[in-house]
């Protein structure tokens, strides 16, 4: 198959979870024979060279500038007269239209496949230049329920004003465009479920993130350090500072007192200042790392505070890979299979995490033991082999549709 792929940027390098997903299914699609081109937005934040996927045989990669920052103006301005949410109106560009009907016109595809709400808005583009190609939308996650959550728990008035005016402006945004496809793939069956509740047409279908298991093969050079927790997240999403600021907040200060020795270890991309500043004792920050996979393999018990979100975790899927015992909200497992203090241990009050961390300090978790079922669940669930399959199997449904 042809299928081209439309991005909100250019998934490469893949270091957060968005790039990985997007990254692994081009990637995986081209493993498996079938031609792929990514049409990406080149955002400033993570501008890429052109040739940055040339590693990829099966893979073609065009990118067109687009000036995604955040603009206290353009954001009144939409307040005033947006007909979409500024978190979409961002991504709308002219030139990147132009070059996506310029590949519509050109060239002939079998399948189209949006990545996310942020592009959603181009279904209609490839309506009007393609209208006999199959378009799927690749749900990350259903964005105005990440908003609405991060409404209901801020406390600024003003703050909370905005952010629930976003999300009203993003639900209805997705009841609008999410229905205009011919298919959607939801990352989790909570999304799934969502998805249907807005009234989108079948198929749905569950397909979620896998991970390139070749990327995170265990070194058995590296030994983790005893008593160490350690967390790994991208820094430029809302929800992600929120639950770590939580667990700096609620959950450290009664804990670091009681067990000297623990140690708690922070790597993320794009770290605000004033996380890059924290000056607590045992805490240490290492920002941006440039290899997930070597950062998570030295320390012992993986954190996942999240408290607000939707979609999958990434990150999980691949700490599990790598046999790593993970204590996460029940948020942040969301959409994954795995069995709570089995392959993953699972609480949201911060007394439970308080007792949870203390019990991983005195050796009476069994650590070791729920990350070799981590493992264990991440080969047979989560291989990027196994979901290329799903996705291949949802477009032949497509193509033996009648026109």
């Amino acid at each position: 198959m042809r299928i081209l792929q439309l991005c909100p940027r250019v998934p490469f390098p893949p270091h957060d979870g968005g790039a990985i997903a997007m990254y692994d299914v081009a990637a995986g699609l081209a493993r498996a024979g079938h031609e792929v081109t990514v049409l990406a937005i080149n955002t400033p934040k993570h501008f890429q060279p052109g040739h940055v996927l040339e590693h990829l045989p099966g893979v073609r990669l065009r990118t067109v500038p687009v000036d995604t920052r955040l603009s206290p103006w353009k954001a009144l301005r939409n307040l005033a007269f947006g007909q979409v949410p500024y978190n979409v109106e961002r991504f709308i560009s002219p030139a990147y239209t132009a070059a996506l009907r310029q590949l519509l016109l050109s060239e002939s595809f079998d399948i189209v496949q949006i990545e996310g709400t942020f592009v959603a808005w181009y279904v209609d583009e490839v309506r009007s230049a393609a209208p006999t190609v199959p378009v799927v939308l690749r749900a990350h996650n259903l964005e105005h329920g990440i908003w609405e959550m991060l409404a209901s728990r801020e406390t600024n008035p003003a703050k909370r004003w905005y952010l629930s005016h976003l999300a009203a402006g993003l639900r209805r945004f997705e009841q609008t465009y999410l229905p205009r496809f011919d298919a959607i793939a939801a990352i989790t069956e909570p999304d799934q479920r969502r998805l249907r509740e807005l009234r989108c047409p079948e198929p749905i279908a569950f397909i979620p993130a896998g991970v390139d298991l070749q990327r995170f093969q265990r070194n058995k050079a590296i030994h983790a350090r005893p008593r160490t927790l350690f967390m790994i997240s991208s820094l430029n999403w809302l929800p992600n500072q929120e639950g770590l600021d939580w667990f700096l907040s609620q959950v450290w200060p009664r804990i670091t007192d009681r067990l000297p020795d623990l140690e708690l270890h922070l790597a993320g991309k794009d770290m605000p200042e004033r996380y890059q500043q924290l000056s607590l004792s045992r805490v240490v920050v290492h920002g941006f790392v440039e290899s997930a996979a070597e950062f998570m393999q030295q320390y012992e018990l993986m954190l996942v505070p999240l408290l607000s979100g939707g979609g999958m975790r990434v990150k999980i899927i691949e700490g599990m890979a790598l046999g790593k015992c993970i204590l996460s909200t029940g948020v942040g497992s969301e959409g994954i299979y795995c069995q709570n203090n089995k392959d993953i241990i699972l609480c949201d009050d911060p007394e439970e995490w308080v007792e949870r961390i203390e019990r991983y300090y005195h050796g009476d978790l069994c650590h070791d033991k729920m990350g070799e079922e981590a493992t264990a669940t991440a080969h047979r669930l989560y291989d990027n082999r196994r979901i290329i399959e799903r996705f291949e199997e949802l477009y032949r449904s497509l193509s033996l549709q009648p026109a």
